[in-house]
């Protein structure tokens, strides 16, 4: 009785003095130090199994004031692309709310048949891109496009959740800022549930 009395008091205690010693991240910001490099993969993928994901790369999130690097990416994106169509690879397209089909940019331009879903940063939210995919018999996903902090992120990390392989051509993910790309890096390689699921890479290290 008065063991497990002593016990309380010290657990008790324990956690009354920690709020007082603990720092926000805000505080600590200045403390805080990159991590090494996400390693980057070769990958081969079966074109019978693997679709590619090219999100949200329109007028509207991809152009010289707000992303920048998202315009540089896309040469290498079209080159992939017709890569990935030579090999009979299905491919899906997304768009933002605001945009059509019609903003999409012409290195990314859909082929005829090639589906299109718009939906939030995630894009299995209110669409039936999971039922595309699993029509197709796709298990792997090859996803790209911008946000790197939006669409690439929570698009593959939701894939990986639902049981798909899940690569990431980082010279494909785009952002704003440096730092927003590094992060996603960063947490698709490390995450929880998503981390074991997925591989970065560069579009050259992909074969089929």
């Amino acid at each position: 009785m008065l063991k497990g009395f002593l016990a309380g008091l010290v657990v008790t205690a324990t956690f009354a003095v920690a709020p007082v010693a603990a720092q926000t991240i805000v505080d600590e910001w200045a403390n805080a130090k990159a991590p090494a490099p996400v390693e980057l993969k070769i990958v081969k993928v079966d074109p019978k199994t693997t679709a590619f994901l090219v999100l949200d790369l329109v007028k509207q999130t991809c152009n010289a004031e707000r992303r920048p690097r998202c315009l540089a990416s896309l040469p290498k994106v079209e080159k992939f692309l017709a890569e990935a169509r030579s090999h009979g690879v299905p491919v899906v397209h997304s768009i933002v709310a605001v945009a059509t089909p019609a903003d999409i940019a012409p290195q990314a331009t859909p082929k005829e048949g090639e589906p299109i879903v718009s939906s939030v940063a995630n894009k299995f939210i209110r669409t039936d891109l999971d039922k595309i995919l699993k029509d197709k018999g796709v298990t792997t996903v090859i996803v790209v496009g911008t946000t790197a902090e939006g669409a690439v992120l929570y698009t593959a990390s939701e894939a990986a959740f639902l049981g798909y392989k899940v690569i990431v051509p980082i010279d494909g993910s785009s952002a704003g800022t440096l730092y927003a790309e590094q992060a996603t890096a960063w947490m698709l390689a490390n995450a929880p549930g998503v981390g074991p699921n997925t591989t970065l890479t560069r579009f050259d290290m992909i074969g089929f």
